[in-house]
């Protein structure tokens, strides 16, 4: 018997040895299991102290009484710690349930507090977002006004003839286009205007009247900011009938088949295009496209345009290879109209890279990039934002490439150019962020604290809302050092471009105050200068990363 409680409790130990390594449900499993063997051992030990009494009482002097009652003894004693086990092992089972039961809570607690953070942030966003909306609202109450009484007034001058209209329009051109806020959304109106009359189809008297240039009228004008405003909000329930009820009234008015028109659909169209129903936008660019070509000549900047935007919206749904001579046609007619070093042939070429990036012509990709590059900085400049921006995506284009060198070179440029605008002429005290990114890679192991981040330049600053090719060019660079197994150095671009996105964020936040006011306000006049050419032309831009063959639209 004593051998058999020896061999188990060895047993018992060499189990609790390695229910140490066990999970909290094996643990309670196997003590459930310990229980039944404890109590099978309890009922064998009182079974065995029964017989050893009873023999006891029925002789009353055995010769070995001593030693009977010494085995009952030890059985006693034994079946006392079997008994103090099943307690310790039921103290456990409990003990088990119990952390479930916590752990359950407070997995409940966690995610109650989740649901909290994000119901906080939310509700920030949405007082944010409702507190810029009133702020615009009141600050364009007066100027709605204005244009309801302008828009009714040209509404009880439509019994005058065309050339009423016409002298109005060459008043209107003599005035000093800073005056009308409008205007400014336009800005290549004028130049496809001068350059409708170069169209070789004239089909019709009325034909040759509209090519020798075509104005987009004020009420057009005005109709195409109020949509813009609503569509920003997100309010496409009043921009979509808005849009649809001046379609109507155009087309009866002036006919189907008017330049007036084909302007409506496009906007139309460009509303669509922001809800996604890229089936129907395209519908209405295709009939813009028509009606351009038949009104205002093959050849027209309009048509362009027109063919541009179709081309983005097939480029949105991966139809790359049906937009691509969508896209090579209005670089021609660019070409033609406005020469082959315009900037706006060098835009139309970086539209085309993309789309065959996308298609893997990686050859034609940095044909089209190079060109547009040199396009943009010799007639625009080498700090021009163009500049940066293609060559970020050249540069992207050699990275799918595995062309890594001419990748890394790109970036470089881009970096320093930034930083010389920023902090002077490089020097060794005045180094731009890649190079002092470089030198902490090689001095990682001579010091074990790497400089602060305060020590190496205020790119936290230089390189924020305003200048988001920056924050991609440090982004792209840092991956690629990941890539080359330049862990230090990515980190400290990658840190750099972090607090890039920490200054976008405090825009937003220093909304209310009346310093962020006016920054809000500048950035928001920068998109309504992003918005001011999608009338007429819409343009691909890269991806915020390293990922360039996502598609998207600049609106």
């Amino acid at each position: 018997m004593s051998k058999a409680i020896n061999s188990y409790r060895i047993k018992k130990i060499e189990n609790i040895g390695r229910m140490t390594a066990l999970t909290q449900e094996e643990v309670a499993t196997h003590t459930r299991t310990v229980v039944q063997g404890l109590e099978a051992l309890r009922n064998e030990h009182n079974s065995i102290l029964s017989g050893i009494s009873s023999t006891l009482s029925s002789a009353h002097h055995p010769p070995d009484s001593n030693v009977i009652a010494e085995k009952a003894g030890i059985l006693q004693r034994s079946l006392d710690q079997i008994e103090l086990g099943l307690s310790e092992a039921q103290i456990m089972l409990a003990l088990a349930s119990h952390l479930q039961t916590v752990e359950a809570e407070k997995q409940k607690l966690r995610a109650q507090v989740r649901r909290l953070c994000q119901e906080n942030a939310w509700l920030r966003d949405e007082l944010a977002s409702t507190q810029q909306k009133l702020q615009a609202s009141e600050q364009h109450v007066a100027q709605l006004e204005e244009d309801k009484k302008h828009l009714e007034f040209m509404s009880t001058i439509k019994k005058y003839d065309a050339d009423v209209q016409d002298s109005e329009s060459s008043m209107e051109e003599k005035k000093d286009k800073s005056d009308d806020p409008v205007v400014d959304l336009f800005p290549d109106d004028d130049a496809d205007d001068r350059a409708a009359a170069m169209s070789p189809t004239p089909p019709s008297q009325f034909a040759q009247q509209v090519n020798a240039g075509y104005e987009i009228p004020a009420r057009l004008r005005t109709l195409h900011n109020l949509v813009i405003q609503y569509a920003s909000q997100g309010r496409y329930e009043v921009a979509v009938p808005l849009c649809k009820q001046a379609l109507e009234d155009l087309e009866k008015t002036s006919g189907h088949d008017h330049p007036d028109v084909a302007t409506m659909l496009n906007i139309l169209a460009l509303v669509y295009r922001d809800q996604n129903k890229y089936k129907e936008a395209a519908n209405l660019l295709n009939d813009a496209l028509a009606i351009r070509e038949k009104t205002l000549g093959e050849n027209h900047p309009a048509v362009a345009a027109t063919l541009n935007n179709l081309a983005v919206l097939y480029g949105k749904r991966g139809k790359y290879k049906e937009a691509e001579p969508l896209c090579k046609r209005a670089l021609e007619i660019r070409e033609k109209v406005l020469g082959r070093d315009h900037p706006d042939v060098a835009k139309q070429l970086n539209n085309l890279a993309l789309l065959c990036q996308n298609q893997g012509k990686y050859e034609e990709v940095e044909r089209y990039y190079q060109r547009a590059l040199e396009i943009y900085e010799t007639k625009l400049g080498p700090d021009d934002p163009n500049v940066a921006k293609t060559k970020n995506n050249l540069a992207s284009a050699y990275l799918k490439q595995g062309k890594y060198k001419e990748a890394e070179i790109l970036y470089k440029q881009v970096l320093t150019r930034a930083h010389e605008r920023e902090f002077g002429a490089i020097d060794g005290d005045n180094k731009p962020i890649w190079q002092v990114a470089e030198e902490r890679e090689e001095n990682k192991n001579k010091v074990k604290d790497s400089a602060p981040y305060g020590e190496y330049g205020g790119w936290h600053k230089a390189a924020k809302v305003d200048s988001p090719t920056v924050t991609t060019t440090l982004k792209n660079l840092g991956a690629l050092y990941r890539r080359q197994g330049k862990y230090e150095a990515a980190e400290t671009l990658e840190d750099c471009a972090i607090r890039s996105r920490k200054e976008a964020v405090n825009l937003v936040k220093d909304g209310m105050t009346p310093e962020g006011n006016r920054r809000l306000s500048a950035s928001r006049d920068r998109l309504r200068r992003g918005s001011r050419e999608s009338l007429n032309s819409t343009d691909f831009d890269a991806a915020d990363d390293n990922e360039t063959g996502k598609f998207s639209v600049r609106s």
